[in-house]
């Protein structure tokens, strides 16, 4: 299985948010990108991606940027996987009618186990 660098740029921004929330002061996008090493425009989708999830804020102005939404123990590396991919883990046989039983069931053990083990890292 290989996560996509979004998923990476994703969870680095999750990361930089989390460490500062306890100060509520917005982080500017720019700052972010330099400080992770993530290209400004790919992580404003990002960050879209992520407050139409409820996971990050935007703050206006002169003083904006993103905050997280929630507090840091509140969200999980599945959140932020589900909100840039949809699922933690697919795969195509999961839905394929001609896929044997014993391959599926199979799938959706691995599915579980990550989807738990996904849902059990925050970012705290």
């Amino acid at each position: 299985m290989k996560l996509s660098v979004k998923s990476d740029y994703a969870t680095r921004a999750v990361l930089a948010l989390a460490r500062r929330y306890q100060t509520n002061v917005a982080q500017r996008v720019e700052d972010l990108a330099d400080a992770h090493g993530v290209p400004a425009n790919y992580l404003v989708q990002i960050l879209i991606e992520l407050k139409s999830a409820g996971i990050v804020k935007s703050v206006r102005g002169k003083e904006g940027g993103y905050l997280l939404a929630r507090a840091p123990a509140d969200i999980t590396l599945g959140d932020i996987l589900r909100a840039v991919h949809g699922q933690v883990f697919d795969s195509p046989a999961l839905s394929d009618a001609n896929c044997p039983w014993e391959l599926r069931s199979a799938w959706q053990r691995l599915q579980k186990a990550l989807d738990d083990t996904a849902d059990s890292i925050t970012f705290q």
